[in-house]
């Protein structure tokens, strides 16, 4: 029964993996295919929102 349950884990474990690594993939195609002119429209808009941000945190080596 041990067997059964750790050979059904690790084909559910190879299934979510495999799901999310062909989503990743498929939606960076899809990007480079589909995206156009606006491909990098919300990491410049994120870009922009950061221009005059003060950095935090500790001392810059």
């Amino acid at each position: 029964m041990a067997g059964y349950i750790a050979d059904l884990s690790m084909v559910a474990i190879f299934i979510i993996g495999i799901t999310a690594f062909m989503g990743v993939v498929t939606n960076g195609f899809g990007e480079k295919v589909f995206g156009g002119k606006n491909r990098s429209e919300f990491v410049d808009q994120s870009a922009r929102f950061q221009t005059r941000w003060k950095r935090v945190g500790g001392k810059k080596k």
